[in-house]
């Protein structure tokens, strides 16, 4: 196993036994902490195949994690109201069912992704990144007007959603399910990445004429690639939603955009590990730092500006060294 595989490895331990050892110790914020940063890293590894295999910067992926964290508000919030969502063509009162709510995130985050992926790809660069912010903030402005909902207050779920065989009220509990739905995805991601559309995908970023030249369409394998990304993260955005019990506008701002964004060059663009490893990191440091000032983005920019400088390959690539993404 290369050096890579066995830091992503301890990552991978070390994310699954803090929450246990605080489990034992009767620690829960500690597992609260841990979920939210496998949520976070979760909605990260979704914006690293656009942008660390597609070569795709986006600042509009919180488009797609506010979808699906509305997604899970809009059908818990039925039911805790008694109100059906629709009655025509048949009776659908809302669910509190997690597969179900995971499924309608997914494809509806897919389907906003084929939308704006339809608009965005026929430009690239600086316009690419414009259109895509454009959007995030069309639908932040939106939900802050969407009174049926909560608006710009928000919306309050008062129940935990359901998943067959587990009490998701249990704080380690919810986050073992969390945590294997991102060795799921991370797994998916790897074998994406290695797969034959993973391999045109990366081409079509490094040399798209030559992709063109041997019969590919490189703008169709982004676009492709920009879906699947779009309804990962929108996955992430529902179970976000599911910690909190509250969805708010907030979660389609720019500055969500780009703390995803942040996970993933803390890490590494285009490392497997890399948004886990970012998410950690940055949730560790809200944490610490926040109870001392503020400002504690302050040291995060100069984490970050440090990275950028110093460690070419993020984190995981300054302790691993030079290697093949996604490993």
């Amino acid at each position: 196993m290369s050096r890579e595989g066995l830091l992503n490895a301890a990552v991978l331990l070390a994310l699954g036994l803090v929450p246990l050892a605080a489990h034992v110790m009767g620690e829960p914020f500690t597992i609260t902490l841990a979920t939210r940063a496998a949520i976070l890293a979760l909605a990260a590894v979704g914006l690293n195949i656009a942008l660390g295999i597609g070569g795709l910067v986006s600042l509009g992926h919180a488009t797609f994690f506010g979808i699906g964290g509305y997604a899970m508000g809009i059908l818990a919030s039925h039911v805790q109201d008694y109100e059906p969502l629709f009655e025509w063509p048949f009776l659908f009162e809302g669910s509190t069912s997690m597969p179900l709510i995971w499924l309608l995130a997914v494809l509806a985050s897919a389907l906003a992704a084929l939308l704006i992926g339809l608009l965005a790809l026929r430009t690239s660069g600086v316009y690419f990144i414009m259109i895509t912010l454009a959007f995030g903030q069309m639908f932040y402005f939106f939900s802050i007007s969407w009174s049926r909902y909560g608006g710009e207050d928000g919306l309050s779920i008062y129940v935990r959603n359901g998943f067959p065989g587990l009490n998701t009220l249990d704080p380690i509990q919810f986050f073992g399910l969390c945590y294997a739905v991102l060795c799921l995805v991370l797994l998916g991601a790897r074998l994406l990445a290695r797969s034959p559309f993973g391999l045109a995908l990366g081409a079509a970023r490094q040399s798209p004429d030559r992709v063109q030249a041997v019969g590919l369409d490189p703008k169709r394998l982004q676009l492709v690639g920009f879906v699947v990304s779009g309804a990962i993260t929108g996955l992430a955005g529902a179970l976000f939603a599911d910690l909190n019990r509250f969805v708010s506008p907030t979660m389609f701002s720019w500055q969500t955009s780009g703390e995803i964004m942040v996970f993933i060059i803390l890490g590494g663009v285009g490392r497997l590990f890399g948004p886990v490893v970012g998410a950690g990191v940055f949730v560790m440091l809200e944490h610490w730092l926040g109870d001392m000032s503020e400002f504690w983005h302050i040291w995060l920019g100069l984490l970050l500006l440090a990275v950028v400088l110093f460690a070419r390959g993020g984190l995981v690539g300054l302790l691993a060294g030079r290697g093949r993404a996604h490993d």
